[in-house]
């Protein structure tokens, strides 16, 4: 492979991207490459893979299931963190009260000897 040549189509393709970043969807390879990964990658990356055959852009149908999914996935981060910090104890009215009068029975000065 002439470098000279692989440089300038990396270069060339990398101009032609306006985006800073992009979608891409990866392709099938020889060495094992897994095809229709979809990734969020800089613009010199994506021009590196488009050139090596290894992704191509993805399609607007293809961003919106994306974004889709990714703010699926916000949200339910989200909530798990919520879940995770939000504490609730359900106590039954009786131990409600048994523990009042306990705290009431604490704070009774004590008398002195």
């Amino acid at each position: 492979m002439d470098l000279k040549n692989y440089f300038k189509k990396i270069k060339d393709t990398e101009s032609s991207i306006e985006e800073l970043y992009l979608l891409v969807v990866s392709l099938e390879t020889a060495d094992g490459g897994k095809a229709g990964t979809m990734v969020e990658v800089s613009r010199q990356e994506a021009a590196k893979a488009m050139v090596e055959g290894r992704a191509v852009r993805a399609s607007d149908e293809q961003k919106e299931a994306y974004w889709k999914q990714e703010a699926e996935r916000k949200k339910s981060a989200e909530k798990a963190e919520l879940s995770r910090r939000l504490r609730i104890a359900i106590i039954s009215d009786s131990e409600l009260r048994n523990h009042a009068t306990s705290q009431e029975k604490d704070e009774q000065p004590r008398g002195s000897r």
